[in-house]
């Protein structure tokens, strides 16, 4: 083994265009995949705070696509645009977010959901075409901040149907 290769971690060629979030969520695999599969669930959680979302069209599978709008805590309006290019329930999705169909400054995410014990990892690890777009998003429009937020929205959402259920 050469002395390069000692201790560093491997980089991977897309590092300087991702962003990796995860977060510990006490809630079971399953439920937690299945807030992404319905648009009753996703307008209940999806996206930082403060954000509503109006779903224009939503199928999911395999091509299908989500057409939204987010709608911002000042009024701003944010057209979305998903569609998917894998589903493998319960342990990952993977999907093209732009503005619209054919967008050029698309970017892909990858959501993992691992088990741990009762509670589920998930990971969204998200790549943008280049760095510049990668650092706009990160500086312009807070991508780290709000994909934890989103996240937190999501593990406070299935949290509480854990909750209800072991009342009920």
């Amino acid at each position: 083994m050469s002395e390069m290769g000692r201790g560093a971690p491997a980089q991977s060629a897309t590092a300087d265009r991702e962003i990796v979030i995860s977060r510990l969520i006490d809630a079971p695999r399953e439920l937690v995949f299945e807030a992404f599969t319905e648009v009753r669930h996703l307008s209940q959680w999806w996206g930082p705070e403060g954000f509503t979302t109006t779903t224009r069209a939503f199928e999911f599978r395999v091509g299908g696509e989500w057409d939204f709008v987010m709608h911002g805590p000042d009024g701003t309006d944010y057209q979305e645009w998903i569609t998917w290019t894998e589903i493998a329930p319960p342990e990952r999705i993977a999907m093209l977010h732009g503005e619209s169909r054919g967008d050029p400054n698309a970017f892909t995410s990858v959501l993992t959901f691992v088990p741990d014990g009762a509670a589920t990892r998930i990971e969204m690890r998200t790549v943008f075409p280049t760095k510049d777009l990668r650092d706009e998003a990160v500086e312009k429009y807070h991508a780290i901040e709000g994909g934890q937020q989103t996240l937190s929205n999501l593990a406070a959402y299935v949290t509480e149907i854990v909750r209800k259920g072991a009342e009920g």
